[in-house]
């Protein structure tokens, strides 16, 4: 039997998956601290145990982060056998190259702290870029939700009466980045790899972040209802681009399967008055009440992860 850990990042979710798992969260003490400073302790005895951390990296990203090492060192300390970090949303993974002379190569040096500190494996949800799995040297597994997203929107689109099939549906990535994911998504969501897959091409201003422009599209969107599928939304601007040009191109209405919701606060406004009928998200990443909107329905990534972590 495992021992289950969450940090503070997304308590909600680490809760489903005890529930799914029949067990309950181990008990932590979590200090924090005027200066800043996080202090982790384990108050149970762990020794000889196989110890599961669940901690999304997402923002504050450098404090989740820290919380995250402290409680594998804690459980190094306390005699675990095995600390496994599940960490559902990961941080930093769109810094994975240099992107600009001069820059840091952010995700490789958080993969090198979470083998250091004594991590025995880790378990994500849709990495940013699959190349990054390359990086890490301990067991690793990426998850998917792209096909819970893919059942959720199909059951939407049943619920208005209309056939989530090749003739009505185009599936969209907002950017040149994301086809592998895209492609993916459509085989889950038609369940053939033979469909056409339709691309936007979007420019990123490398010197201003969350700058980017949709330019072109390579596909047939006209009469077809699109779904755009992509990984991270923050500020919304690359699913906002691309939803303008699929109507204006023709497009029927547009919705959009985003696996993590990092929003920036401008977000959720900027795509509650989007032309988006809907945006279908999962809970790898704690939703504030702030964040909130009629648009974002949330499906939860809880029975994904308690599957995987049944077999340890």
């Amino acid at each position: 039997m495992i021992k289950l850990f969450s940090g503070t990042s997304n308590q909600k979710l680490a809760e489903k998956i005890a529930q799914q798992l029949n067990i309950k969260l181990s008990k932590t003490e979590i200090v924090r601290f005027a200066n800043s400073e996080v202090r982790v302790r384990i108050e149970e005895d762990v020794k000889d145990q196989t110890c599961v951390v669940i901690q999304s990296t997402s923002n504050p990203t450098d404090t989740h982060l820290m919380e995250l090492f402290f409680f594998c060192d804690a459980l190094k300390r306390s005699e675990a056998k095995k600390v496994i970090g599940v960490i559902p949303y990961f941080g930093y993974a769109r810094q994975n190259i240099q992107h600009r002379e001069g820059e840091c190569v952010s995700a490789n040096v958080i993969i090198r702290f979470l083998e250091s500190i004594g991590f025995s494996k880790i378990y994500v949800v849709d990495l940013h870029d699959e190349a990054t799995e390359g990086v890490f040297s301990i067991p690793f597994k990426n998850l998917t939700a792209l096909p819970l997203l893919a059942e959720k929107i199909k059951e939407y689109l049943s619920n208005k009466g209309i056939n989530a099939d090749i003739e009505n549906i185009a599936i969209v990535s907002p950017d040149q980045g994301g086809v592998e994911r895209a492609r993916k998504f459509g085989e889950s969501f038609f369940n053939t790899s033979d469909f056409p897959l339709t691309v936007v091409e979007k420019r990123r201003n490398l010197a201003k972040i969350h700058v980017s422009k949709a330019v072109g599209i390579y596909g047939d969107v006209k009469g077809k209802i699109v779904i755009l599928v992509d990984d991270i939304i923050t500020s919304g601007s690359t699913l906002v681009n691309a939803a303008e040009l699929c109507l204006a191109s023709g497009a029927r209405f547009a919705l959009a399967a985003i696996v993590h919701h990092d929003f920036s606060k401008q977000a959720p406004e900027k795509l509650e008055n989007s032309p988006l009928e809907k945006i279908f998200t999962t809970d790898t990443i704690s939703l504030l009440e702030d964040q909130k909107f009629k648009k974002l329905e949330e499906v939860s990534v809880a029975a994904l992860l308690a599957k995987e972590l049944k077999h340890l």
